[in-house]
Formats: C-alpha cells, sequence, structure tokens
C-alpha cells in the first residue's frame, strides 16, 4: 500500500512539474515574442499611419478613474496631443448601467482638451482579447497603438498580432501600484489563458455593426 502511495505521489508531483514548465514556457514565449514591441514615446513619435490609440480599462472609482487607468489615460492624451494619432478609443467595461469605465474614460479626456469626436467608446471591453477583436472588426482598425501598463502590453500586443492588427505599445506606468505582485503573478496565467484563446479565436461577448475609426465618435455616445 505504501509503495502505491509513494508511486502516485510520485506521479502526481511530474504532472504539476510538467504543467509549471508548460504555463512558463508559454509566458515567457509571450514576453519574448512582443518586447520589441514596446516602445518609447519618442519612438513612437515615429511610427506613421497609425489608426487609432486603444487605451485598455483598469477599473473606476466611484465617478474617477483609478490610478493605473488615470495613468494610461494621460499617456494617450499626450500621444494624441503630439500627433500620434487623431483618434483614441476608450475600451472598457459598460456591462451594467452603474459599471461604466469608458464614459468616465471620455470624460477623463474630453476635460484634458480632446475633442468628443476624436473619442470613440468600445462599451463591450470586457478583455483585452475583446477589445482588440473588437478594434479590428468594429473599428476597421488595422494598425494601433495600445496603452496600458508594461507587465499588461506584452498580452495585449499578442493577441494583436494573431488577430492580424499591426501594433505597438508603450508602457504607462510612472509610479507603484498597491497589489502588483498579485497582478504579476495573476497575469502569467492570463497569458496561458489568451495563448489559446488566439489559436481558438472565438467571437468575442458582443460584436455589433460597424463604426469605422475614419467618422466621429459621438457615434459611440450613449
Amino acid at each position: 500500500m505504501k509503495k502505491k502511495v509513494l508511486k502516485l505521489t510520485k506521479c502526481v508531483c511530474i504532472l504539476c512539474l510538467v504543467c509549471l514548465c508548460f504555463v512558463f514556457s508559454l509566458n515567457f514565449y509571450v514576453k519574448g515574442s512582443t518586447k520589441n514591441q514596446i516602445l518609447s514615446e519618442e519612438e513612437v513619435t515615429k511610427i506613421e499611419n497609425v489608426n487609432a490609440i486603444l487605451v485598455l480599462g483598469a477599473g473606476i472609482w466611484g465617478d474617477k478613474p483609478s490610478h493605473m487607468l488615470e495613468d494610461r489615460l494621460l499617456e494617450a492624451i499626450s500621444l494624441y496631443k503630439k500627433g500620434v494619432s487623431s483618434k483614441i478609443i476608450m475600451s472598457g467595461d459598460h456591462g451594467r448601467k452603474e459599471y461604466d469605465e469608458v464614459n468616465i474614460m471620455k470624460e477623463f479626456a474630453i476635460q484634458n482638451g480632446i475633442p468628443s469626436e476624436d473619442i470613440f467608446m468600445d462599451h463591450a471591453g470586457f478583455s483585452s482579447y475583446d477589445s482588440l477583436y473588437r478594434a479590428r472588426e468594429i473599428f476597421g482598425v488595422k494598425k494601433v497603438l495600445i496603452v496600458t501598463q508594461k507587465y499588461h502590453l506584452y498580452r495585449a500586443l499578442y493577441i494583436a498580432n494573431k488577430l492580424g492588427i499591426e501594433a505597438y505599445g508603450i508602457p504607462s506606468n510612472p509610479r507603484k501600484y498597491g497589489g502588483q505582485t498579485k497582478r504579476e503573478l495573476r497575469e502569467i496565467l492570463a497569458r496561458n489563458k489568451d495563448f489559446i484563446k488566439c489559436i481558438l479565436k472565438p467571437n468575442p461577448t458582443y460584436l455589433g455593426e460597424t463604426i469605422p475609426i475614419s467618422g466621429s465618435g459621438d457615434f459611440t455616445n450613449d
């Protein structure tokens, strides 16, 4: 009986080790395959014909953006004013009436001098995958600059690559954030999840009618 238990324990340990190797291997692959697409602000300003700056949602506090989201918005606003692109897509969670990331994101940008018609809201950006998929299918984006914190950029860029979008990223982390170690650990699993998702390429939670990025962002107002 003892030998059977030891043998079973050994098999479980080997299986766990194999799974861990697989998880970390995919994590390193996603990071390694996209690291050269993460650029500095100086490098980004040299890129031409960027259809849109895509800001990924990151939570709100009441009627204000969280610190992480505020930093993403400020970076996007700076890039817009430097002429990197004339359009910004605010992609976030507006799945419930009482929780509305995208309108708060748009209002923040308007208060900082961005014209309303140049700001598109993606109300169904429930995940990074959904945000990139909808940027391509709803807004017709072919070349995009993604703005988020660096730890998140690798995965977002990987998704964009697999969806056939020419993408570049700029990190927006000018300060430290509480709970970042937990986020980094969760991101390892998220990279694995989206690696598989990009193989299967399911439709996002919602699609809908096309709203060309060449038009007015006010068509996305609600």
